[in-house]
């Protein structure tokens, strides 16, 4: 039977590290501070900030919630930005997307100061991590990171493949794994033959976006396999694609109308040695990788 990378366990051990450091800083008199900025009302967007904002208090970290009303210019955005960059006691900065189509995302996130860039996304930091040095690493990357390491997952020596080549977790998978010793292949939606490719792969890491893109044969058995795919399909049609016969799965779909699927099909985690289940996997780690970074924030602004 292949083991199951449990994500909310392995969240549930980041956020007790990560709470462990926040004591040993007040007893230097630091508490971290994470800044949450929340425009408008998207309801999705509204869950995950809440998730985020309960879990600074589970590790004892300061939050802000700062909530711009959907009418907030780019130039009101900057100005709150640059504010938060000059504040001492706030060491990350989060600003939850998507925005608003007429605020400019990219000259915000810019914006924010690279040492309080709790998500990882700033050019500097995206320099930083592939050269190596001390960075804030993008969240689900470095979570799939460490939930391979906390599984004792071998990563040195390995043939890792990864599919999907976003700035915000292909690229930054493939550095991170490079830095692990992994051999990394990258592979997109316009790599030619790229069954033959993930077929050689020790350990798979499915970012493309697109549900159950990587069905059985492009598996090697064995393999193990971490889906960062969040779907939702809710036709009759995709469920009997995915589902067909899981009674858990048909009851869930019964009650919500849809559900949850990865970009590997679920058929394929038979074949693995080892998997990350979609709901209950790399998801999870996100918040908790935020946590960390908030904290690794305060540490190297500091020179801890």
């Amino acid at each position: 039977m292949p083991q199951i990378l449990d994500g909310a366990a392995i969240a549930a051990a980041i956020k007790q590290d990560a709470k462990i450091e926040v004591e040993q800083l007040a007893a230097q008199g630091i508490q971290p501070g994470l800044a949450v900025i929340l425009v408008g009302h998207v309801a999705a967007s509204e869950i995950y900030v809440r998730n985020k904002v309960q879990s600074c208090a589970e590790v004892g970290l300061h939050s802000e919630l700062i909530t711009p009303p959907e009418s907030v210019t780019t130039e009101e955005m900057l100005a709150l930005v640059a504010q938060l960059n000059a504040r001492d006691e706030i060491d990350g900065i989060l600003i939850q997307l998507p925005l608003p189509a007429h605020v400019d995302a990219k000259r915000l996130l810019d914006a924010i100061a690279p040492e309080k860039d709790a998500d990882g996304f700033h050019p500097i930091n995206a320099g930083r991590v592939q050269s190596g040095r001390p960075a804030l690493a993008p969240c689900t990357p470095a979570g799939v990171i460490e939930m391979l390491k906390r599984s004792k997952i071998e990563i040195a020596g390995k043939h890792a493949v990864v599919v999907g080549r976003s700035d915000i977790v292909g690229k930054p998978a493939a550095m991170l794994l490079l830095h692990e010793n992994a051999t990394v292949t990258l592979c997109h939606s316009k790599t030619k033959d790229l069954a033959a490719i993930t077929r050689q792969a020790d350990i798979l890491v499915a970012a493309i976006g697109r549900p159950g893109f990587i069905t059985s044969e492009m598996v090697k058995p064995g393999a193990t396999l971490v889906d960062v795919g969040i779907n939702r399909i809710n036709t009759r049609e995709e469920f009997d694609r995915f589902f067909k016969g899981n009674e858990k799965r048909e009851a869930a779909f019964a009650k919500r109308g849809s559900v949850i699927v990865g970009d590997i099909h679920p058929a394929a985690f038979e074949l693995s040695s080892a998997y990350t289940p979609v709901p209950g996997g790399v998801g999870l780690l996100t918040v908790a990788m935020l946590m960390a970074n908030t904290v690794r924030a305060a540490k190297l602004r500091r020179g801890l």
